[in-house]
């Protein structure tokens, strides 16, 4: 995935790490934003990784998302779109409630699709999109 982004965004800057190790300088962003992410770590680990994030924006920066739906137990896929991949979450009214405990304003939540549906004739699945500010 990182070599497709650098073809798409060459004068971009990549990170490929873990991102519970990641460490940047407190307010060094204008936004944060976890696509498809948050959810492939085991879900323990994300109200430690919401924490995490909320201090690399600025003040007034930004949080955009995706998360589930539902609340599901840990699960790994063998086959999806031939890898194997892991899946943990919370539902989204508790990401609501971990994103504003720690201090982030929830501006809206809508719904995204996941791209693959038509190109690899996927089932259609939406995931919700949150969008928040740091205080």
């Amino acid at each position: 995935m990182v070599n497709r982004a650098r073809v798409n965004v060459p004068y971009a800057t990549f990170t490929p790490r873990d991102i519970m190790s990641l460490e940047f300088p407190p307010s060094y962003f204008d936004a944060a934003v976890a696509f498809y992410s948050i959810f492939h770590l085991p879900r323990e680990k994300h109200p430690e990784l919401l924490n995490r994030i909320y201090g690399w924006p600025k003040p007034g920066g930004y949080l955009l998302a995706t998360v589930a739906n539902f609340s599901e137990a840990p699960y790994t896929e063998d086959d999806f779109h031939g890898v194997t991949m892991y899946w943990s979450n919370y539902g989204l009214e508790d990401y609501k409630k971990m994103i504003t405990e720690i201090g982030f304003t929830l501006l809206e939540t809508t719904v995204i699709g996941h791209g693959y549906r038509e190109a690899h004739q996927a089932p259609d699945e939406h995931h919700p999109l949150i969008f928040a500010q740091k205080d």
